[in-house]
């Protein structure tokens, strides 16, 4: 992977704003103004994150995502002029990280940007716990697989983490600040709606297992065995 932000966006004052605050922090960042140029620079540079609009001519940021995640967890901040609701839910369906909608606050980019990169400092620099089994769930950390009665499951680099910050927590409520704060590294009030929509995308892939993942109405989220 490459030490460098990649943005792809087809305004240049977006992107000439987003340079200005991310190499004022000490970023080193690229940038492209056509979608399938944007994607085969990820292809072929592997960027630390991708700062990626919804709205490019060429390819779509929708499908820009949807293909990097065939094949990489580089982090995606998905950048969207439109106000509906669906839109952000299916890029974060796709395997985007995060989303701001334009106009956007440069500082608060800045912030989800330095979020993202300490975790995935930290990750990298934490050592690898054992394996955690809760009913017929079985979460592999050193391997980042989870398999359910012995069968794998394919779960993106934020479903996982999410799983396993509840596994480890059997029982234990976590509202929807405390999991942006721990699984995404946010330490400001982020946009929880990432959360619900990682919650049900792991719902979803993980139907058969015997421990649920419950709501706690007004608070948040926290893992019972059935």
């Amino acid at each position: 992977m490459s030490d460098f932000i990649l943005i792809i966006d087809d305004e240049q004052r977006i992107v000439d704003l987003a340079k200005l605050y991310l190499e004022k922090d000490g970023f080193t960042v690229r940038s492209a103004n056509d979608g399938l140029v944007g994607y085969r620079q990820i292809i072929e540079t592997l960027p630390a994150l991708v700062i990626l609009d919804l709205m490019l001519p060429g390819m779509d940021g929708l499908e820009i995502c949807r293909k990097v995640r065939a094949t990489s967890d580089v982090p995606i901040i998905m950048l969207t002029a439109l106000s509906d609701d669906v839109d952000k839910i299916v890029g974060l369906e796709l395997g985007a990280d995060d989303y701001l909608t334009k106009p956007f606050n440069p500082r608060e980019l800045l912030a989800r940007v330095k979020a993202i990169m300490r975790r995935i400092n930290r990750d990298a620099a934490a050592p690898v716990e054992g394996a955690v089994t809760v009913g017929n769930v079985t979460i592999l950390p050193e391997r980042r697989a989870v398999e359910i009665d012995g069968r794998t499951v394919d779960l993106r680099m934020k479903e996982f983490d999410l799983l396993l910050m509840l596994a480890r927590n059997i029982g234990k409520v976590f509202t929807r600040e405390r999991l942006l704060e721990v699984v995404w590294g946010y330490d400001f009030a982020g946009e929880t709606r990432t959360v619900d929509v990682h919650v049900a995308h792991l719902r979803h892939k993980l139907g058969g297992m015997t421990p649920s993942i419950e709501t706690v109405w007004g608070i948040g989220y926290k893992l019972e065995v059935r």
